[in-house]
């Protein structure tokens, strides 16, 4: 693909930074006055920013509808949601929450439209092809990591034996708007900060790197490292009430939903995808837990296949923006940053695989499903064997 022959797809409009959340009853308002709120579970209501809304909502003519989501979304709990709500004349869908409860919103918006399930547009799973027909739909994140605030798919799963983690997919999915607040994230748990850091850094650093990638989504990517720098640590570790390292991790993981939304992901995300579907496993545990191993795979296969290319060169780069890592050339400051981001995920204390059932005899099965569409060098199965095994 010609470097400079490239389309991008962003949301309509953006509304970032600390107290933006104030303006979400007016943006509610005005695409009509039924309104559909998929939240969290039962966290987000505890907190005063429902209170607020709601509130915020009584003198105004609006008929208010909720969902709320426990868990990582299903085909069967969007349909759930749809049939409640197909025949309500809902005007907007606005998602608070995670990744989860954004997702779902946005496959909600889109399925409303629709007459058969969502399954019949999943790709891989259905036979339909989605005409890109929806609900207007807000997004605002509460963690920051998954990025899907500004991403064109809706990924759900089935988690058995047979299970599976796809997307439904079309450019006209990109949440119309959205509001990224930091302050939404103060009370995200260290645990969940940090995995979910860890996927938007995985996010940007893939998309960079990949065969995908184009002169916007490198600008994109760079800016989005540079900002996010290593805030995941002081988010997560030293001082979860740091405002402007929650607000650059925001930033991080907004931009990380553009540049996947348009240049696409590696390996790591190609195992995700695949274990997701077989075990009860949260994205970000997945995509942290194999970000260095897969990282420095590629980086030593690129040292052996292409010393000289561009996606070396990139990986350096990184390295120089996360760890200010000076070596002398390009093969010692990669080498650098795969050993950085192993030192990270030490000290962010993410969870190894084997922690929720994954086994060594699971191995060739999750192999088998695993894509490398994006990545920046194809890896045989004997590394994609040893990026598992570490990781055990």
């Amino acid at each position: 693909m010609d470097f400079f022959d490239f389309k991008f797809a962003a949301n309509n409009q953006l509304y970032f930074g600390a107290g933006k959340f104030k303006l979400l009853p007016k943006l509610m308002n005005s695409f009509g006055k039924n309104l559909l709120l998929i939240a969290g579970g039962e966290s987000f209501k505890k907190t005063s920013q429902y209170q607020w809304l709601l509130n915020a909502l009584k003198n105004r003519s609006t008929r208010l509808y909720c969902s709320f989501i426990e868990s990582e979304p299903s085909p069967g709990r969007v349909d759930e949601i749809v049939r409640l709500y197909q025949e309500k004349n809902i005007h907007v869908v606005i998602s608070i929450g995670g990744g989860s409860v954004l997702d779902t919103g946005k496959a909600v918006s889109a399925m409303l439209t629709q007459k058969a399930t969502v399954s019949a547009y999943l790709e891989g799973v259905g036979t339909q092809t989605y005409n890109g027909k929806k609900i207007p739909f807000i997004a605002v994140p509460t963690t920051a990591g998954t990025g899907s605030e500004a991403t064109q798919n809706a990924v759900l799963g089935q988690v058995s034996e047979k299970g599976f983690k796809k997307s439904l997919r079309h450019e006209k999915l990109v949440p119309d708007i959205a509001v990224v607040d930091p302050e939404l994230t103060l009370s995200c748990p260290n645990e969940i900060t940090a995995a979910c850091g860890m996927d938007a850094l995985t996010q940007l650093i893939e998309s960079y790197v990949s065969t995908n990638a184009s002169p916007m989504t490198d600008s994109l990517a760079l800016g989005g490292l540079r900002i996010m720098g290593d805030s995941i640590l002081t988010s997560a570790i030293t001082d979860p009430a740091d405002m402007d390292a929650r607000t650059r991790m925001c930033y991080g993981s907004y931009i990380s939903g553009l540049t996947l939304a348009n240049a696409g992901l590696g390996v790591v995300h190609g195992f995700a995808a695949v274990i997701g579907g077989y075990f009860p496993i949260p994205h970000g545990i997945i995509c942290g837990t194999l970000l260095a191993q897969v990282t420095r795979k590629n980086i030593e296969t690129l040292i052996r296949l292409d010393p000289e290319g561009v996606s070396l060169l990139k990986y350096a780069n990184v390295g120089k923006l996360l760890g200010k890592i000076k070596k002398n050339n390009p093969i010692e400051t990669a080498g650098a940053l795969s050993e950085l981001l192993m030192e990270w995920t030490e000290i962010l204390k993410i969870p190894r695989l084997g922690q929720f059932g994954i086994t060594r005899d699971d191995i060739n099965k999750i192999i088998s499903g695993t894509g490398q569409k994006n990545n920046p060098v194809r890896l045989i199965k004997e590394d994609l064997k040893d990026i598992l095994e570490s990781r055990i």
